[in-house]
């Protein structure tokens, strides 16, 4: 029943973070962590980044049949991050390490969630520089491997912020970051001998965001207010990173 329980959360948490371009990770990781699941990094990891690519996949494809995806303009963001998630995704955390950097990681992402930004007026300069979209990249690209987040949830914010595209495009970029680095950091946790999980726990999940995430693509933002969605996902991550933190401090 607790299997079932969470196949369908993670059809809710698919379908949810779809309808705003991102893929559920943050939302996966918060709950394969708790206690009461007793489930180690080395499941937990895999879990959330393969759930990732099966949400986004679909996501990627719809925007780049819009034509919303602009390889000229997004490549500097994933130049350095495909390779530095791989590095993240090979570096092996202790158990108490791992769960201190996710709830803080969660923390934050809970807080980016929340928060409305007011946009500046034309594109920031300093994302008008090429190497301070490489550095970006890079280093959400190495916390999307280490902690196995997408990075999707800090990259947006910062683009909104910014004004760095209009917000289709900006969620055309996530939905590509996310799943260009979860594939790489899943990759770097297989050549770091870190995944451990059975066909009979995975699968079921892969179903059920493959649905979700289908259903969430199509919605979109039509349907479902976005910032209603983020700031009750901000809560619920926030309220698990706290039990995560009451765990292992």
């Amino acid at each position: 029943m607790e299997f079932y329980v969470l196949a369908f959360c993670f059809f809710v948490i698919a379908l949810v973070y779809a309808s705003v371009g991102f893929g559920g990770g943050s939302s996966y990781l918060a709950l394969l962590a708790q206690p009461f699941f007793h489930l180690l990094p080395d499941t937990i990891r895999p879990t959330a980044l393969l759930c990732n690519v099966v949400v986004v996949t679909g996501g990627t494809i719809i925007f780049y049949k819009q034509n919303k995806i602009d390889w000229k303009k997004i490549w500097p963001f994933l130049a350095a991050s495909v390779p530095l998630a791989l590095v993240g995704g090979m570096w092996k955390l202790n158990q108490q390490s791992f769960f201190l950097l996710l709830a803080v990681t969660l923390i934050i992402a809970s807080v980016l969630l929340w928060i409305q930004p007011q946009s500046m007026k034309g594109e920031n300069k300093w994302l008008q520089r090429l190497d301070s979209k490489i550095a970006l990249g890079g280093g959400i690209g190495f916390l999307s491997g280490l902690v196995s987040i997408g990075g999707g949830i800090f990259l947006s914010p910062i683009l909104h912020l910014t004004n760095w595209a209009e917000a289709q495009r900006i969620s055309a970029l996530a939905s590509v970051f996310i799943l260009v680095n979860s594939i790489s950091g899943l990759m770097g946790q297989f050549l770091g001998k870190g995944i451990s999980i059975e066909p009979s726990f995975i699968l079921p999940l892969l179903v059920a965001v493959l649905i979700g995430g289908q259903i969430g693509s199509r919605l979109g933002a039509i349907r479902l207010n976005p910032l209603y969605i983020k700031r009750i996902t901000a809560v619920l991550i926030l309220v698990a990173a706290l039990n995560i933190l009451r765990d292992h401090l």
